[in-house]
């Protein structure tokens, strides 16, 4: 028999700090102890103290202010992302996968053409072409993170469609949009979930990779790439400016990776011997 939901440590400990990362990223303003504008240039770099408890960074501002206010860019780039890449790559994938023909032959080598680049290498471009913005980072890694989920999805309807209730709802009549929405999306729900977890920590890898290079969100809210990349020209001086973004950012994937792992697990229809 399978092992419950509560019998994983990994739910325990990844659920807990996504929620607490959450709350954070939800309620900023209250938690953050000073303004996200306030800065000090007497305070540049200086070390944690009892006032800024992880220091101060290049423009004299609270670190742990940039960290909460970062949360919100990391989380907001990484549900939009996924929540957009995923639309379109199970879109693409059912169509490919239920018809089947010229339109998946077409979709598929665009597909791998896209995959035989590196996503970041990808997502570097079109940050670059289209400018640094926080919509454009969407756009930069949506616009190549959809080919994982329709291929993962193209598979599961290949598998799907032949399955005896899917033949059986189309003897009874049904049209092929009823047989996809009521009989064969459903099916693919347990390995989207999973997907959509580790996809979470990759776009939020991607997201501060390019705002390390300067190419990811100008806007008023901080990034944690930002963070680290200020951190980079006094690494010496001032480790802690890159030492907290970095454990941020590795506390956020650690937990969707542990989420992910734990989910898989969960859902194999095998169990868990």
């Amino acid at each position: 028999m399978g092992a419950k939901w509560y019998q994983m440590p990994r739910i325990w400990i990844g659920g807990a700090i996504l929620i607490f990362a959450f709350i954070v990223a939800i309620f900023a303003p209250l938690l953050a102890p000073f303004p996200i504008d306030d800065t000090d240039i007497s305070l540049r770099l200086a070390p944690p103290s009892a006032e800024h408890w992880l220091g101060n960074d290049l423009n004299g501002g609270d670190i742990l202010t940039d960290l909460i206010y970062g949360s919100r860019t990391s989380l907001y780039i990484g549900f939009l992302t996924v929540s957009f890449s995923i639309s379109i790559g199970v879109f693409l994938g059912l169509m490919c996968g239920y018809k089947g023909g010229l339109w998946d032959a077409i979709v598929m080598r665009f597909a791998d053409l896209l995959m035989a680049f590196p996503g970041i290498l990808a997502a570097m471009a079109l940050a670059a072409m289209l400018g640094p913005s926080l919509h454009n980072v969407v756009i930069a890694i949506a616009a190549t993170g959809w080919t994982s989920t329709a291929r993962l999805i193209r598979g599961q309807v290949l598998s799907l469609r032949e399955r005896d209730y899917v033949q059986a709802s189309r003897a009874l009549g049904a049209t092929d949009r009823r047989i996809i929405w009521r009989h064969i999306l459903p099916a693919t729900y347990s390995q989207l979930a999973v997907h959509a977890t580790f996809s979470l920590s990759a776009v939020i890898l991607i997201e501060a990779s390019l705002s390390f290079l300067g190419l990811g969100s100008q806007d008023s809210s901080p990034s944690w790439g930002a963070l680290l990349a200020q951190g980079r020209t006094s690494l010496t001086q001032a480790p802690h400016v890159s030492i907290m973004p970095g454990i941020a950012i590795m506390l956020m994937v650690l937990a969707l990776n542990f989420l992910g792992d734990a989910l898989r697990d969960l859902l194999d229809p095998k169990g868990i011997k």
